[in-house]
């Protein structure tokens, strides 16, 4: 007789490389710093990254709400010991389904699991009745890993919104286009014939815009609008206005006002430099600065100039913020200080729909003042209609903010200006 080969039953779950580092990882979890109820939001958040799917993501939330709350404080060890079985029946899977969604989960480092010999899963305790080790599925990582998966939920999710604005932005600048296109008499046939053959070679190359990239969006709408421009017998605009529209605020109306730029700021010559007390053209009251503000960059060459750079934020005062946001009026606000105006954010973020989350990241980022100051920005553009999303704006605004790329001063001056000549008007 031959020799009869003995398959021995594998213990647990296959090791792989990876697996072994997610458990050491695990090992260095410093629990008490995350809640359960944050992982549990976060559990449910992560389908729209792409690492898990919504069947996975509802098993995961279902380990972490086995766990008690007591066991991620600091003396606690969230370790879960149900069965496939009792987990199959409540997520209302099979259990072979359950079993390779775990496997999943293990090697998406979301959990760790220790199997023992007859894959039964018991917990380990010390004379005092304490867990101290035990062989389940182990939700240490997700502690460890909660910061890094938490911005990875917040930046598809900017991306997301950004794809929208785009979108939304493209399809009103082609139903604009299409209709200045049939609304305008001025131009002859030929004009228009060669116009609106160029907007629909656009809207082909675009195809499905739901489909489209960001970029291609923007670059389509970007030659929309300029179409329009021409369908509206527009004046062309200059080089040199293009290039300092968003360098330059010509409007002040106070005197704390900071002109960090010139209105020629691409002269070589190192004897046209002006400060920020120079005369500025068609400014409505021009104001000063301090002696920080004079122009350091004519000497640069252009694609120097055009670099992001973070820059010192210019001080607005409150009367100028009160002017250039009429919405508080509007909604009944009359702050006389800025801690008026402090005191007022939280019912101007409920009147917006602006999340505490966000205001309070946007707080943590700019400072009390200035996140009112950017509250109260949302708020006006919000009330013109401007922004769909203010929670998502203010967002945006703050993660310019951590950039060094935003400049309240510059948007307050400009809606400022505006108010005036409508009202003027």
């Amino acid at each position: 007789m031959g020799n009869t080969q003995m398959h021995q039953r594998p213990i647990g779950r296959r090791i792989t490389p990876q697996r072994a580092q997610f458990r050491r990882l695990a090992e260095s979890a410093d629990i008490g710093t995350v809640t359960r109820a944050q992982l549990a939001v976060l559990a449910q958040c992560l389908t729209c990254t792409g690492v898990i799917n919504g069947t996975e993501s509802h098993l995961l939330v279902a380990l972490i709400n086995t766990v008690p709350a007591e066991s991620f404080d600091r003396s606690g060890r969230p370790i879960v010991f149900k069965s496939n079985q009792q987990l199959a029946f409540e997520i209302g899977r099979s259990v072979g389904r359950v079993s390779r969604m775990l496997s999943s989960l293990f090697d998406a480092g979301l959990i760790t699991m220790q199997d023992s010999g007859n894959y039964k899963r018991y917990p380990i305790r010390n004379g005092d009745g304490e867990i101290t080790d035990g062989c389940g599925i182990d939700l240490r990582i997700l502690i460890v890993r909660y910061a890094e998966l938490y911005e990875l939920v917040r930046q598809v999710r900017a991306q997301k919104n950004a794809a929208d604005a785009a979108l939304r932005r493209y399809r009103g600048a082609l139903r604009n286009a299409r209709y200045a296109l049939s609304a305008t008499a001025e131009l002859s046939e030929q004009v228009l014939g060669r116009i609106g053959s160029r907007i629909e070679r656009v809207s082909d190359f675009v195809g499905v815009a739901g489909k489209a990239s960001s970029r291609m969006l923007r670059r389509a709408t970007a030659l929309l609008e300029w179409l329009l421009e021409r369908l509206m017998q527009l004046p062309r605009r200059s080089a040199e206005a293009q290039e300092t529209q968003n360098m330059t605020c010509p409007y002040v109306e106070n005197g704390m006002h900071i002109q960090i730029t010139t209105p020629h700021p691409f002269d070589d010559s190192r004897e046209k430099r002006r400060s920020a007390n120079a005369e500025q053209p068609c400014s409505l009251k021009a104001g000063s600065a301090s002696k920080w503000a004079f122009e350091e960059s004519l000497g640069r060459r252009r694609s120097e100039i055009n670099q992001p750079r973070r820059l010192p934020q210019a001080m607005v005062a409150l009367q100028d913020v009160i002017r250039a946001v009429p919405a508080l009026k509007t909604y009944g606000f009359a702050p006389t200080s800025w801690a008026d105006l402090a005191r007022a954010i939280p019912l101007m973020c409920r009147f917006a729909g602006i999340s505490e989350d966000a205001w309070r990241r946007a707080v943590e980022q700019m400072g009390e003042q200035q996140a009112a100051v950017a509250v109260a920005v949302t708020l006006e553009k919000y009330d013109r209609q401007e922004v769909s999303s203010p929670g998502g704006y203010l967002r945006a605004m703050t993660d310019r903010a951590a950039a060094g790329e935003l400049y309240l001063a510059r948007s307050v001056f400009g809606l400022a200006a505006r108010h005036y000549m409508e009202v003027r008007h």
